[in-house]
């Protein structure tokens, strides 16, 4: 009987989702090198465009390849559906959100992906203090209320940490992460130059919640549901 092919689509994403940022991350550095400093058409992507653009793919190649490292490094293995989640989300943010401007040409791509990403987080909140819980060296037996406190201010504080880096860019490279500018270089002030901050803090908040409430009920009704997205220890051979 022959047998038939298993499609492999996780590694299938991942590659086409690697090829992206790499051929968008030659693009915009070529880009970068050739677009004048001043004097660009109205409406044109400027060098500090290619700038971001640069330096997203560069952070996108290289989120990639940080959990296996991380895996290797500490002994477990990162669930296949956690992680097609993860190479997804990066391929909307960066390639879409930036090389092709999402950003800018759909209505609130940004808050999606900001909330979208504090689930994500939240999972993986749970999957670290879940992993931790079951280690034979560790004697912690925490509450699922615990657990899932755990979750949100995980996914809260990596929320705050990259509006760190978005502030950091916008300060030193000349950025506009943080959407305290105009499309045409007019600047916000008051209420208006902070709002995308919040609205992603405020949407990373939610979207952790939202995935600590279901996690919590599956923790104390024992459902089962989180299994697939949580860490398994490396077996050893």
């Amino acid at each position: 009987m022959k047998k038939t092919r298993k499609w492999n689509w996780t590694k299938i994403i991942a590659i086409f989702v690697f090829a992206s940022l790499l051929i968008s991350l030659v693009f915009s550095i070529y880009n970068l090198m050739t677009t004048p400093a001043t004097g660009v058409p109205e409406g044109e992507p400027t060098r500090s465009d290619y700038s971001l653009m640069v330096s997203q793919c560069i952070l996108g190649l290289v989120a990639m390849f940080l959990p296996s490292i991380l895996g290797r490094r500490f002994k477990f293995e990162i669930p296949g559906n956690m992680y097609l989640v993860f190479i997804i989300f990066l391929y909307c943010s960066i390639y879409l959100g930036e090389v092709q401007s999402f950003y800018y040409l759909i209505p609130n791509w940004d808050t999606i992906l900001h909330t979208f990403s504090g689930a994500m987080l939240g999972a993986l909140g749970f999957s670290v203090i879940s992993f931790l819980n079951e280690d034979e060296r560790t004697t912690m037996n925490l509450s699922p209320a615990f657990v899932a406190l755990f979750a949100v201010c995980f996914a809260v504080t990596l929320g705050v940490v990259w509006e760190f880096y978005e502030f950091a860019s916008d300060k030193w490279l000349g950025m506009n992460m943080q959407k305290t500018m105009l499309e045409d270089g007019t600047k916000l002030a008051g209420t208006a130059a902070v709002t995308d901050t919040m609205e992603d803090l405020f949407v990373d908040f939610l979207g952790a919640f939202v995935f600590a409430t279901i996690g919590y009920i599956n923790l104390k009704r024992k459902k089962g549901w989180m299994a697939k997205f949580e860490f398994k220890k490396t077996v050893k051979k």
